[in-house]
């Protein structure tokens, strides 16, 4: 007797579930789109993304030089440290 309740609720929530999808479609009017003439054309979409992957580029390739010149840098200070004995750094 239970699941019969049960399967009366899950009826009931896909009627009403149809009805709200419904109400929701017919809110929308045929005549809404955007006119081709005043959207961007995917060209102009695609330049923009190419200028912004290009720029997060160089940002990196700039992080990466910086940070390699550090690591370089700290190695020839710590190969320079091992060459010396301690006794003359005095």
């Amino acid at each position: 007797m239970a699941s019969s309740g049960y399967l009366q609720a899950a009826v009931l929530l896909l009627a009403v579930q149809l009805l709200c999808v419904g109400a929701a479609a017919a809110d929308q009017e045929p005549g809404t789109v955007i006119p081709a003439e005043s959207r961007p054309c995917v060209d102009c979409h695609a330049f923009e993304f190419m200028q912004r992957a290009l720029q997060d580029l160089k940002k990196t390739a700039f992080n990466l030089d910086a940070r390699t010149e550090t690591l370089v840098l700290r190695a020839e200070r710590r190969a320079l440290c091992d060459c010396m004995p301690t006794n003359s750094l005095r």
